[in-house]
């Protein structure tokens, strides 16, 4: 009988945490789509004081030639990519950070700003959140190339 106890103990507990989350209840499963957590994950990054842009110089120029279309906008998950499960999520951001910013105090708070931002709004545990930093934007590289662009067309 100390078996039969000692075994029934073990499910219940692996059954105590599907039935404990925030997905997953008697009245049914909830699933979240890699493309909710992308977007979520893109937004909070960008809230972060610091962070220029998304992605690495390919994406953001494609994204570039986007938005000059009508009507096309550019994508809220440019830079992210994400791994998710029924309860977790892992996220994985490329981003250039502004030139002067403490980049190990920027991951730091974009890391903690993801992580909320994505369990608040899902449910999801956020296993992890790497960083990979591609780029420094440096103040007036852009002004230089608008002003060169608007004097050639008139």
């Amino acid at each position: 009988m100390t078996n039969t106890a000692t075994t029934a103990k073990p499910n219940s507990n692996s059954a105590a945490p599907a039935e404990n989350s925030a997905l997953v209840s008697p009245q049914g499963v909830t699933t979240i789509a890699d493309t909710v957590v992308q977007k979520v994950a893109g937004l909070a990054t960008r809230e972060i004081t610091g962070v220029h842009a998304l992605g690495g110089g390919a994406v953001r120029a494609f994204n570039a030639l986007r938005e000059r279309i009508p009507g096309a906008t550019a994508s809220a998950g440019q830079g992210v990519s994400v791994e998710v499960g029924e309860r977790q999520a892992a996220v994985d951001l490329q981003i250039v950070v502004e030139y002067g910013v403490a980049i190990a105090d920027l991951a730091k708070s974009v890391r903690r700003n993801v992580i909320g931002a994505v369990e608040q709004m899902t449910g999801l545990e956020v296993v992890e959140v790497n960083i990979n930093v591609s780029d420094v934007h440096i103040p007036g590289d852009d002004d230089t190339d608008e002003s060169t662009e608007s004097t050639r067309v008139q």
